[in-house]
């Protein structure tokens, strides 16, 4: 049987009503990280070039209310029909949508104030979270991926920068989305990886890169333990393959959660069909569990596996939605406000930085520019924000130009 709305089945969760909520407290009384990114950094002395990247792309732009903010004391029009659930960190509250990431909330920190003043379509975010920056004069800036594969040390069988399942595609407009080497030129395209389902022939390979990749894709050598924990979706296999791909050294893998959004049920939530059917009953019964599942999953595993410290894990959307549900009863696109997740590397967990308003409609406190959520990336791997890139045709490229790295003092 299904999940009812505004209830929770989980067996080590509870949902709490709205009124318990105001009475205990939202997360809002949680400081924001109480040490500097230098000491996180620093704090499992974890050198540069064992670091990676595991950065999933919410495609569609997840609804903040339904998810990492809630706002059960908002008016009826705007908080949605998901109570918000205690985690394992005092006065941290997720949607009951999460039960699973509730109970590993010391595993990750959360930006609960990311905003920007682009144009409120998907391409643009995808461009902002992804790259740090926007087309300008048809000068393409390179995704976070292709930069750190181009200044990596990793030689191994495998390329330096992996897309899982593909490219975005048919997201809305046809421009760029931010995966690519841009102005870096074609050296830096990314590999995409296709993860098939276990009983799925695969072909064996004849080179050294194509035995590699298959060893990557061969999920049956993995326990079936291990597989059930992930869950049986395209999500939750893209997320074991991470794992495997950084166990291999890989220092970048992107995961599009959606490699498209058209005429299927994504984060994108209208609730209108035919092309962006999602509705909240979807969040409910696929799209938050196969996240939810997924990702605290691939968060236990690399913990256990002693990955977690030189590992970087990112989940961001390329916007949040609209406070007030539209006539049909979704959300539209909302670029003001939106939220993300962030572990790994030394990163304090069970931690909150910024806020959104009462609304959830606006950054309350320290509004947070995707091009310092970039510029943080690259200060966890290594990589100086501050560089500037030599392009071929001896041009400077700035790296990230006027941000810098989330930091904050005590």
């Amino acid at each position: 049987m299904k999940a009812q709305f505004g209830s929770s089945q989980h067996p080590r969760t509870s949902a709490v009503s709205r009124r318990e909520f105001l009475r205990y407290g939202s997360a809002g009384g949680l400081g924001v990280w109480g040490l500097s990114f230098a000491d996180a950094a620093s704090a499992h002395h974890v050198p540069s070039s064992r670091r990676s990247c595991i950065f999933i792309v919410l495609t569609g732009g997840p609804s903040q209310f339904e998810t990492f903010d809630p706002k059960p004391e908002a008016n009826s029009s705007i908080r949605g029909p998901f109570l918000p659930v205690a985690t394992t960190v005092p006065g941290l509250w997720l949607s009951e949508t999460l039960p699973h990431l509730s109970q590993r909330a010391e595993m990750f920190s959360l930006l609960r104030s990311l905003t920007h003043h682009g144009a409120p379509i998907h391409e643009t975010g995808l461009q902002l979270i992804q790259t740090g920056g926007l087309t300008h004069k048809r000068r393409v800036p390179p995704s976070i991926g292709a930069v750190v594969a181009s200044r990596a040390a990793y030689r191994g069988n495998l390329a330096p920068h992996v897309v899982l399942p593909a490219l975005l595609d048919h997201t809305g407009v046809q421009t760029g989305r931010g995966q690519t080497g841009g102005v870096l030129g074609q050296e830096w395209e990314p590999r995409t990886l296709r993860i098939l389902p276990e009983h799925h022939p695969v072909v064996a390979g004849e080179s050294p890169e194509e035995r590699a990749w298959q060893a990557v894709s061969d999920l049956g050598t993995e326990t079936a333990a291990i597989r059930l924990k992930y869950g049986s979706s395209e999500f939750g296999r893209n997320c074991l393959a991470a794992r495997r791909l950084v166990e291999q050294g890989v220092p970048f893998v992107t995961i599009n959660m959606f490699d498209s959004l058209a005429n299927r049920v994504t984060w994108d939530c209208h609730a209108v069909a035919p092309l962006a059917p999602t509705r909240f009953s979807d969040y409910r019964d696929t799209v938050c569990p196969h996240f939810d599942t997924g990702l605290s999953a691939l968060l236990e595993d690399l913990h256990q596996r002693g990955l977690l410290e030189s590992t970087l894990v990112v989940a961001v959307g390329e916007m949040g939605r609209t406070p007030k549900l539209n006539r049909h009863g979704g959300r539209d696109h909302w670029t003001k406000v939106f939220s993300a997740l962030i572990a790994g590397c030394g990163f304090p967990g069970g931690q909150v930085l910024g806020s959104s308003d009462a609304d959830g409609a606006h950054p309350q406190e320290r509004p947070i520019q995707p091009a310092e959520l970039v510029a943080t990336i690259y200060a966890a791997l290594g990589i100086d924000p501050s560089t500037e890139l030599t392009l071929a045709d001896g041009s400077k490229w700035p790296l990230i130009a006027g941000a810098a790295p989330l930091i904050e003092t005590a």
